[in-house]
């Protein structure tokens, strides 16, 4: 059983034996959160299971002191380990976004058997992307220049810190986002993510990359963000030998579904 919660939608007229898909979320959501989260992806439904995982902190899962991308990474294995030994073999399709698909690179570089294909979208894995000069200069940056956050900072003012100052619109500030925000705060920095790559390109994974093209972004948001993140996509669809897709704006998933949906519908095909 899973140790985090996952939400399961199957909207098939009749079962079939067509793969699962298994989704891992970013920072300040959870997984069928509409707003940052795949609610956007609920149509894809209709043709096999899918299973959003919320990560713990987050969403429907037990709380945690720090959330842990090695921690996250075991909880994908289970997920991936009850589907192998429930549906039989031929692996899950694994998504993640953010903070989440370095956690889904890390559970596939462990048990590459179990996944069917790996599809990140915007990765934040910025180690594995490191000797890209804008990359680089993240890492510097925030390794060398960051405190971390003042205690008394609440997750409300980290949220409109984080979208507001950087020009965009705060979301509600609900209870259950205020949640999220402060697991969000605690997490382990993602640059201290070590991923190792050849166990993925050994088992010759498909891989999608899906990345925005940013340019209807904040200034400062595509700067700061935007910018190593688009350079960590171009060197993982090298490293791994994965097609890329680039869609408009910054939120891919969620800003343009039917993009995103049709190129996974295709890849998972």
């Amino acid at each position: 059983m899973a140790a985090v919660h996952v939400t399961v939608w199957d909207d098939r007229d009749r079962v079939d034996a067509a793969a699962p898909a298994l989704f891992v979320h970013n920072i300040f959501t959870w997984g069928s959160d509409p707003t940052y989260g795949f609610a956007g992806q609920r149509p894809l439904a209709d043709s096999r299971r899918l299973l959003l995982m919320d990560r713990r902190g987050y969403g429907d899962s037990p709380d945690t002191p720090r959330s842990d991308f090695d921690t996250d990474a075991d909880d994908v294995v289970g997920i991936l380990d009850d589907e192998a030994s429930g549906t039989g073999p031929g692996g899950t399709h694994l998504v993640g976004h953010g903070n989440g698909a370095v956690v889904a690179l890390l559970a596939a570089a462990r048990r590459p058997a179990l996944v069917r294909s790996l599809t990140l979208i915007q990765p934040s894995a910025f180690t594995a992307a490191a000797h890209h000069p804008v990359v680089a200069g993240l890492l510097d940056r925030v390794r060398d220049d960051a405190p971390g956050i003042p205690d008394d900072v609440t997750p409300e003012q980290y949220l409109r810190a984080s979208t507001e100052g950087l020009g965009m619109a705060m979301p509600e500030p609900t209870p259950r986002r205020l949640r999220a925000v402060a697991t969000s705060m605690r997490e382990r920095p993602i640059w201290e993510a070590e991923i190792p790559l050849e166990p993925i390109r050994g088992a010759a994974l498909p891989v999608l990359v899906i990345c925005g093209t940013w340019e209807q972004a904040p200034a400062a948001y595509r700067e700061h963000v935007g910018l190593p993140l688009m350079a960590v996509a171009d060197s993982l669809t090298e490293s791994l030998g994965a097609r890329l897709l680039r869609v408009p704006g910054y939120y891919p998933h969620s800003q343009e579904p039917a993009a995103v949906n049709a190129a996974l519908r295709d890849f998972w095909a």
